[in-house]
C-alpha cells in the first residue's frame, strides 16, 4: 500500500507549528499539498524533522509553503538541505501573465509578425537563389563536377513515373471541357465551337497549369521531403565534410530536371486532354474522332502553342525552387519535415499560378490573345 505524507498542527504559545511526517516524494504529496494553504496566515515554522525520503517536488512544495506564511524551515536532513537549496535557487520572482483577450492590439501584433516573417522568407528565398547561380557558375567553370546520373535520375522521378498520374488526370479535364462546353455552346446551336474551346485551353492554358499543379503535388513534395529528412539525420552535413556540395549534387539536378522536363510533361497533358475531348465530341456531339482531331490543327493558332511552352520552364523552375528552398529549411523534430513539405506545395501552387495570371495578361497585350 503506498504511504501518504501527514501533517499535523501543534501550537504552543501563540506560535503554530506544522509537523510534516511521511515521504515527501511526487508519487505521496498528492493529499498535503491542497491542505497546507488553509494554514497560510497562522504558521511560523514548519518542522521536516520526520519527514523522509524526500524528492525535488516534495522540497519544493515545502519552499513554497514557507515562502507563502513566511515560516522557517527546521529539521531538515541533509538530503533536504540540498534540495531545498535547489530549489531556492531555481526560484523565479518573474509574473506570470493570466491569458487575456483577444483585441485589436492582439491581431495587429499578429498580423506584424506575419509580415515580417514574410519578408524574412523573400529574403532567405533570395539567398537560396544567389546560391543556386553560384553553384551552376560553378558548374559551368567545372563541368566535370556535373553528376549526370543524378540528373538522369531525377528526370525519371519527376517526368517518367508521372505519366500515368498526368496522363489519367488531362484525360479526365478534356472529357469535363468537352462536355461542360458542349452543353452550354448547344444553347446557341455552336457546338462545333467546342473544338476550339478544347484545343485552346488546353494548350494555351490549363495543360501546362494543371501539369505545374501535379507535379508541385508530386515532385515538389518529395523534393522537400527528401532534402529535409537528409538534414535531420545531419546527411547532408556529412556531405559538406567529405568535400561534397549538396547544391551540386541534390539541388541543381532536381532543379534541371524539372526545367527541362515540365514543358514535355506539359505537351503531353495537353495532347491527351484533347484526346479526351475528342472522345467526347464522337459521343456526344457526333463529331468523329480523327475530325476533331484535324480540326484542332485548323482552328488552334500556333502561339498558342507556344504560350504553353514559354510557361512551362518558369513552371518548373518555381516547384523545383520552392520544394528544395523548403527541405533545406528543416530544422528540430520531423515534424518540421511535414511543415515544411506542405508549405513547399502551398507556395509553389500559389506562384504558379500568381505566374499564370502574369503570363495572361502580358500576352493578351502583345497581342497573343
Amino acid at each position: 500500500m503506498r504511504e501518504w505524507a501527514q501533517y499535523s498542527v501543534d501550537e504552543k504559545g501563540g506560535r503554530a507549528t506544522v509537523v510534516v511526517t511521511g515521504p515527501l516524494l511526487v508519487s505521496s504529496i498528492g493529499k498535503i499539498e491542497p491542505d497546507l494553504r488553509a494554514y497560510r496566515d497562522s504558521v511560523q515554522t514548519i518542522d521536516i524533522s520526520g519527514a523522509h525520503p524526500i524528492d525535488t517536488v516534495g522540497a519544493w512544495v515545502i519552499h513554497r509553503f514557507a515562502e507563502e506564511t513566511g515560516a522557517d524551515i527546521v529539521g531538515a536532513s541533509e538530503q533536504a538541505d540540498v534540495l531545498l537549496e535547489a530549489v531556492e535557487g531555481a526560484s523565479s520572482d518573474a509574473t506570470i501573465s493570466p491569458p487575456r483577450a483577444h483585441s485589436f492590439g492582439d491581431i495587429s501584433e499578429k498580423v506584424g509578425i506575419k509580415v515580417i516573417e514574410f519578408f524574412i522568407g523573400v529574403r532567405d528565398m533570395i539567398g537560396f537563389m544567389g546560391a543556386v547561380l553560384m553553384g551552376f557558375g560553378s558548374l559551368l567553370l567545372h563541368p566535370r563536377r556535373f553528376r549526370m546520373k543524378a540528373l538522369v535520375r531525377q528526370m525519371e522521378l519527376v517526368g517518367v513515373q508521372s505519366l500515368p498520374i498526368i496522363g489519367l488526370m488531362s484525360f479526365l479535364i478534356g472529357i469535363v471541357i468537352a462536355q461542360q462546353g458542349a452543353v452550354q455552346l448547344q444553347q446557341f446551336g455552336a457546338e462545333t465551337l467546342t473544338v476550339n474551346l478544347v484545343g485552346r485551353i488546353t494548350l494555351r492554358e490549363l495543360g501546362v497549369l494543371m501539369t505545374a499543379i501535379m507535379v508541385a503535388g508530386r515532385s515538389g513534395s518529395a523534393f522537400a521531403a527528401q532534402l529535409g529528412t537528409m538534414k535531420l539525420t545531419e546527411e547532408i552535413d556529412a556531405m559538406r565534410t567529405i568535400g561534397v556540395s549538396p547544391m551540386e549534387a541534390l539541388i541543381i539536378p532536381r532543379i534541371l530536371a524539372a526545367v527541362l522536363l515540365m514543358p514535355l510533361l506539359g505537351f503531353y497533358a495537353s495532347v491527351v486532354a484533347i484526346v479526351g475531348g475528342a472522345v467526347i465530341g464522337d459521343v456526344m456531339l457526333g463529331i468523329p474522332f480523327w475530325t476533331f482531331l484535324a480540326r484542332v490543327q485548323e482552328v488552334v493558332p500556333v502561339y498558342d502553342f507556344w504560350v504553353g511552352m514559354v510557361k512551362a520552364p518558369m513552371f518548373g523552375l518555381i516547384v523545383a525552387m520552392a520544394g528544395c528552398y523548403q527541405g533545406m529549411q528543416v530544422k528540430g523534430n520531423a515534424e518540421e519535415v511535414g511543415l515544411r513539405t506542405t508549405a513547399a506545395v502551398v507556395q509553389a501552387i500559389f506562384m504558379v499560378i500568381v505566374l499564370d495570371a502574369f503570363f495572361a495578361v502580358f500576352f493578351t497585350e502583345i497581342g497573343w490573345a
